[in-house]
């Protein structure tokens, strides 16, 4: 299996560069409880490449965009970017657009693209907006609240009908409903896709709820899979799913039910806990800064009526939180061959970790990197290999434009619709959720108004 690579032996790992002063112990605790610490406290000891020992074994860290543009855009057949996500099968299944290298990675991603650009994407805002209201009506008035479940209900709401297009209510709920059990809401529940811990130790151990809970999703989405393919307004529908059943390559063949569903998966970890998250940072930050609160307030009503209105000022608050607060810090690939990077010869079976969260603060990029200051990307673009929430190179991800719409769209919505404030003076640090970092507390508001 795929998964049986990611372990490099001995004599790769003895070749790899140094780390922090840390034993492996601690460095696993860390990363499960202090991850942004262990990423800096690496680049503190060693500087721009370093070598962490992770639940998986060894990644080298890089954050220097030149090195960075060398991995992105090397030979896929040497950078394997399919093998460096394959901790992740046994959610997305080995069908997935993450998984895949070489050909059959770009087939796939040339059936994958066309719905999340261009006009069909754009036509997707006001159902992300409506969604948005909806559950803001339910927030509680003048109580302290969390958020982030709430930007969960909104973004998974969204994948159920703007990208499966599921319209049954009772099917709807019940994939709501299973979705979060498949990676509860604690720092530890990923490590349950780690080999070692896949075993049957009872119904009610980690690995086997985590399957059963699979299984019920998989049903559902197969379900849908087969009502769509013979429903004759097939063609008429514009929803994801819809669209995929659509797709032909170059020698006209579809997606099977197995690619279908694999990609489903895929579109619901990647865009759905991760664009959650940074909705969370955002009013957290946004929490923190009263004056870029106030600005992006007032852009949003103003907008309110005419959603094509240009907001350059969310935008570029959207931005910086993706910078200082990314949901996912490391874009993994694995070497099939010798690589020579940042300085250093990396041995083939190596896994090479670019590093989003550390690029991302690296002060020759952004003065004062740990600031919060949104009117930086109103003055200057996004770095190429220096802003790297979405990956880079050949494998950026697919879903990034439909992902920043969804952002745009939410943080309107709420804006416009509601004043915010902090529940506590302090700010939030951060914690694991499954494979995300988000807001300890998980930015906790209090609804003040409505309108």
């Amino acid at each position: 299996m795929m998964a049986g690579r990611m372990l490099p032996d001995a004599s790769t790992t003895a070749a790899l560069p140094p780390g922090p002063a840390l034993s492996r112990q601690r460095q696993l605790l860390a990363w499960i409880f202090r991850p942004e610490w262990l990423m800096e406290q690496g680049r503190r000891e060693c500087g721009e490449v370093f070598t962490l020992h992770l639940p998986l074994g060894p990644v080298v860290a890089i954050s220097d965009p030149s090195a960075l543009r060398t991995i992105f855009t090397g030979d896929p057949e040497t950078v394997r970017a399919g093998e460096g996500n394959a901790p992740l099968e046994p959610v997305v299944g080995p069908e997935s657009l993450l998984l895949l290298d070489g050909a059959r990675h770009l087939r796939r991603r040339r059936l994958v693209l066309p719905p999340f650009h261009g006009e069909r994407l754009q036509a997707y805002a006001d159902d992300m907006a409506e969604i948005a209201a909806r559950d803001l009506a339910t927030w509680p008035l003048g109580e302290p609240f969390a958020l982030e479940p709430r930007m969960r209900a909104i973004t998974l709401a969204i994948i159920v009908r703007v990208v499966f297009g599921i319209e049954d209510g009772e099917r709807a709920a019940a994939l709501r409903a299973l979705v979060p059990q498949l990676l509860p809401d604690t720092a530890l529940s990923s490590l349950v896709l780690l080999p070692a811990l896949r075993r049957d130790l009872g119904p009610r151990s980690p690995w086997m709820r985590f399957l059963a809970a699979r299984d019920a999703v998989d049903a559902l989405l197969f379900a849908e899979i087969g009502a769509r393919r013979g429903d004759p307004e097939l063609r008429g529908r514009t929803d994801v799913l819809s669209l995929l059943l659509a797709a032909r390559d170059e020698d006209g063949q579809p997606l099977t039910d197995r690619e279908l569903r694999d990609e489903l998966m895929t579109l619901l970890l990647a865009g759905h806990e991760t664009t959650a998250t940074a909705l969370a940072w955002t009013f957290e930050l946004l929490h923190r800064h009263p004056e870029a609160h106030a600005r992006a307030s007032a852009e949003a009503r103003a907008a309110v009526g005419a959603p094509g209105a240009p907001t350059p000022w969310l935008d570029a608050v959207a931005a910086e939180t993706l910078r200082l607060k990314p949901p996912l810090p490391f874009a993994v690939r694995r070497l099939t061959a010798p690589l020579h990077v940042a300085g250093h010869d990396l041995p083939a079976g190596a896994r090479v970790a670019p590093c989003i969260y550390l690029t991302h603060r690296r002060a020759d990029l952004y003065p004062q990197p740990t600031a919060f200051r949104p009117q930086r990307f109103l003055e200057q673009g996004p770095e190429t290999y220096g802003w790297l929430p979405f990956g880079g190179g050949i494998r950026r991800c697919v879903g990034a434009a439909f992902a920043q719409l969804e952002l745009r769209s939410v943080l309107r919505t709420v804006l416009a619709g509601a004043r915010l404030r902090p529940a506590d003076p302090r700010p939030e640090r951060t914690r694991r959720r499954a494979i995300v970092l988000t807001p300890s507390r998980g930015a906790r508001s209090v609804l003040v108004s409505r309108g």
